[in-house]
């Protein structure tokens, strides 16, 4: 088995018993003892708990994080001139921002669960390194996006959709925004790192940190000083440098088990050339992550230039609102599967197969019947979700009926989170790269200039492309998953347990 084969290799010490995994993971870099590292142990106790106590705080997490754009868009909808352009402009922006999130993807996702992996197989010197090298990844990435989406964000935002109405307040907005894309790629991608210790509670104190600065900051840049979009830029650059001093801080200070070491130049003089391929293994396995958010990206911009083509600006502010709903309702099923990577790291380090198993089933059931419920929400109460954001009278019915036909059949979505979690967790890059090129790239992207065209779908059309590509790429992801990962890990099981018992 493949995942068995690179499992075996990751680590640089062998698992000679338990007590000694337990006494190196406790001891290495922390210098601490067994009791403040036991309860992080995922390799014991109930898997389900476990799970709850990470995703649970991770969940609030995830609402309070959405609030950071969505607190910019309530705002803005509601100023007092010209308030659906406004709106429109942030979301001709916003996928800019989605590609800042897609770069903070690419190195926590991809570092998180080798750390984890690390940890699990008792090599937290390792798992420091990988830390490490993150960091530097993350703040020379966001220093490096600050600068280029600077120099080309006017002809960007043109190719985004903006009009002569709305690039202002795009521009307005995005270039308040990118000055502080070092501080957005800190948190978010340190975070990680935070939570896949087990701290799933500082974790969500670091975004409610950035959260409740921007709720509070919002209404007094944006109206008590008169600054419009640009106060809301504002707002959310000052609170998003709140809460990378608050990860910085945390992981090197003395609560962490891990510690960061900022002086990455130790790094580059480190024995046997370690640094580029272990760059290249991050990289590698958070590219799942980086697709997923870069694609969503690249959606976006298909999605707003038909919707200028075939329906105009009024469009475009629906789906900025329907993307302002989708984020709210996908906080959930990023807290779930992003609670159960750590637990199916660490078990699959550590090769408890079992656990492995039951936790990828309790991730499952759990991310489908909150997707089930979800998709019941908001076909219900659609209208009172659009009000939230804008109350024109022109632009209800047209986002209400957007939103129906966009979360058609949301429930199947639980099958591609939960093939994406696994894949993730395991370390196989490929298939999780794999099945985020699928579901966005081969199947939205096409969808959305084609079924425009079919049957004078027009705008109905491009809001189409989503249930459909929830179908077919959520059950190709799940059944790879089971027929690949799940099953053979069945048998890795079998054969542990012989092993053992010999």
């Amino acid at each position: 088995m493949q995942g068995n084969q690179n499992g075996a290799k990751i680590g640089h010490t062998t698992l000679s018993g338990e007590n000694e995994a337990e006494r190196k993971r406790t001891m290495n870099r922390t210098g601490k003892g067994t009791g403040s590292n036991t309860e992080r142990d995922f390799s014991q106790g109930s898997i389900g708990r476990h799970i709850l106590h990470i995703a649970a705080p991770m969940t609030l997490a995830q609402l309070i994080n959405v609030l950071y754009n969505i607190v910019d868009r309530i705002y803005i909808g509601l100023l007092p001139e010209d308030a659906t352009n406004a709106l429109t402009g942030l979301g001709v922006a916003f996928p800019i921002c989605t590609i800042v999130i897609a770069f903070a993807n690419l190195v926590g996702s991809g570092g998180a669960p080798l750390f984890s992996i690390q940890r699990g197989a008792g090599d937290e010197a390792e798992a420091g390194r990988i830390l490490d090298t993150s960091f530097a990844l993350l703040a020379g990435l966001g220093l490096l996006l600050s600068g280029v989406g600077l120099a080309v964000r006017e002809p960007l935002l043109y190719l985004l959709g903006a009009s002569e109405a709305t690039f202002g307040y795009a521009d307005a907005y995005i270039s308040v925004y990118l000055l502080g894309t070092v501080f957005d790629m800190l948190s978010l991608g340190l975070n990680s790192f935070i939570n896949a210790q087990g701290f799933s509670g500082v974790g969500m104190l670091t975004v409610t940190i950035g959260a409740v600065c921007n709720l509070i900051l919002d209404p007094v840049f944006i109206f008590r000083l008169e600054m419009g979009v640009q106060g809301a830029a504002l707002a959310t650059v000052i609170s998003q440098g709140l809460s990378a001093l608050w990860t910085f801080s945390f992981l090197t200070g003395k609560r962490t088990l891990v510690r960061l070491h900022p002086d990455v130049r130790r790094l580059w003089r480190e024995r046997g050339g370690g640094l580029i391929p272990r760059v290249g293994r991050i990289l590698s396995l958070g590219l799942s992550g980086f697709i997923m958010s870069i694609t969503n990206s690249a959606v976006q911009i298909v999605c707003n230039v038909n919707l200028s083509w075939y329906g105009g600006d009024l469009y475009i502010a629906a789906m900025t609102i329907i993307n302002s709903v989708r984020e709210v309702v996908q906080m959930v099923t990023f807290g779930i599967s992003n609670g159960a990577q750590p637990i199916i790291s660490y078990n699959y380090g550590a090769r408890k197969y079992d656990r492995v198993r039951t936790a990828i089933r309790i991730t499952g059931v759990a991310l489908l019947a909150y997707t089930a419920a979800a998709w019941l929400l908001v076909m219900a109460f659609a209208p009172q979700m659009v009000q939230v954001f804008n109350r024109d009278e022109t632009l209800l019915p047209v986002a209400v009926h957007s939103m129906h036909l966009y979360f058609f059949g949301y429930f199947m979505m639980a099958f591609q989170f939960t093939g994406q979690c696994v894949f993730q967790a395991l370390g196989r890059s490929r298939q999780a790269v794999f099945f985020s090129l699928l579901r966005k790239v081969f199947i939205v992207i096409p969808l959305t200039f084609l079924l425009p065209l079919i049957a004078g779908l027009g705008a109905d059309g491009v809001f189409l492309a989503e249930p459909v590509s929830n179908f077919i790429g959520g059950l190709a992801c799940f059944l790879t998953m089971y027929f690949t990962v799940y099953r053979r890990l069945s048998r890795e099981g079998s054969a542990s347990a012989l092993r053992k018992g010999s």
